[in-house]
């Protein structure tokens, strides 16, 4: 049995945006959407036999009422218009408010009112701070110049209308952030500047210098009190997790210095999920949230938010999908969230820690209400 939360709306604080329409989809195009793997063989062959593409070609089916394979899956979603399916899964998913980061692959996906327009819920901005730099670092020969108008972007987020502060660090560099001088990143900001004129695009992944500038980022967020989303566990292949480990931000977190905000660490810290419990009981800014290993991790979505639940209170929870490109991962993420958190649930009642209504409550904590609290929406 498992506690039905079908019907407490989601704010899905972490995602990405849509991919514009364009050519029908194919299988191959389809099945990279359930790997975080770029290789070609993985996404033509090795993605069918994961739990996560099974089950979700079966429920897809259900909703679309036809056969379970993907053949007729593809086939029926194409009989929709883009923006028909789009609004049909999210509809269906409960969706009250998506938080979205655009600095993802940004010139083919729909902007802010392009999104906002498009699909039926509330749309706020997550600003990602390493996307500003590399703008930066292409508009500015002088470092002092790049960043004075770094730490201006930063100060300024909350009055220009984004919600939550993000950093990827943990894709470049990895989160043991240190504290670096002025005269250390003036250093490192030479060579990737002379990178960047030379090929007229930058991926900033010097330590000091993004140590430095997220420091800054930190420094100045303690006035408007943002929420300071990281990046932290799986994800992209080029992803070090050893260095993506979410205890490595415990010298930045027992500092001190940034305890006036929320810190959100994000992906659960996959599969470092334990530790990220750990540090939501620890530190008072400490939020975890539960995207990308929901829906990625499927079959296991109940075992990483009980591992969450032995230590993390439960107001330091929240949902989020990490979703990006096609409206199916955001209905995925909604179902299996919702499911996973049930089971979970069901399983604390059966074992006394949680009266039915208490459990309740906490599904509408993790699933909405917290988010609705953390970022005053």
């Amino acid at each position: 049995m498992t506690l039905d939360l079908s019907a407490i709306p989601i704010v899905d604080h972490h995602c990405h945006s849509l991919l514009k329409a364009g050519a029908p989809l194919d299988a191959e195009a389809f099945r990279a959407i359930f790997t975080e793997s770029v290789e070609p063989e993985i996404v033509r062959r090795h993605v069918p036999q994961t739990m996560f593409y099974r089950r979700a070609v079966r429920e897809l089916a259900a909703l679309l009422d036809c056969e379970p394979v993907e053949e007729a899956v593809l086939a029926r979603r194409a009989a929709f218009t883009a923006e028909e399916y789009t609004r049909r899964l999210m509809r269906d998913a409960g969706i009250e408010a998506m938080l979205v980061d655009y600095g993802f692959r940004s010139a083919d996906y729909h902007d802010h009112e392009e999104l906002a327009a498009l699909v039926p819920c509330r749309v706020e901005r997550v600003l990602r701070l390493e996307t500003v730099a590399q703008e930066l670092i292409l508009q500015h020969d002088s470092f002092d110049a790049m960043v004075e108008a770094f730490r201006a972007v930063a100060a300024q987020a909350r009055q220009a209308g984004y919600v939550s502060l993000k950093s990827i660090i943990a894709y470049r560099t990895g989160l043991a952030i240190q504290p670096v001088t002025s005269a250390e990143a003036r250093e490192a900001y030479e060579p990737v500047r002379a990178q960047a004129q030379r090929e007229g695009r930058i991926r900033l992944a010097s330590k000091p210098l993004l140590d430095y500038l997220i420091m800054a980022a930190l420094d100045e967020n303690r006035v408007q009190r943002l929420p300071f989303q990281f990046h932290s566990g799986f994800g992209d292949a080029d992803v070090d997790l050893l260095t993506a480990n979410p205890l490595c931000l415990r010298g930045l977190l027992q500092s001190g210095r940034y305890a006036g905000f929320p810190i959100v660490i994000l992906h659960m810290g996959y599969p470092y999920a334990r530790e990220s419990g750990y540090l939501a009981s620890l530190y008072r800014q400490v939020y975890v949230d539960l995207s990308l290993a929901v829906p990625f991790a499927a079959g296991g979505i109940p075992t990483l938010i009980g591992q969450l639940l032995e230590l993390a209170p439960t107001s330091k929870l929240m949902y989020a999908s990490d979703a990006f490109s096609l409206p199916e991962l955001y209905w995925l993420g909604a179902r299996w969230g919702r499911w996973g958190l049930g089971v979970v649930l069901e399983d604390l009642m059966q074992g006394g820690f949680l009266t039915e209504g208490e459990a309740m409550r906490v599904a509408e904590q993790i699933l909405g209400g917290n988010a609705r609290e953390v970022y005053r929406l």
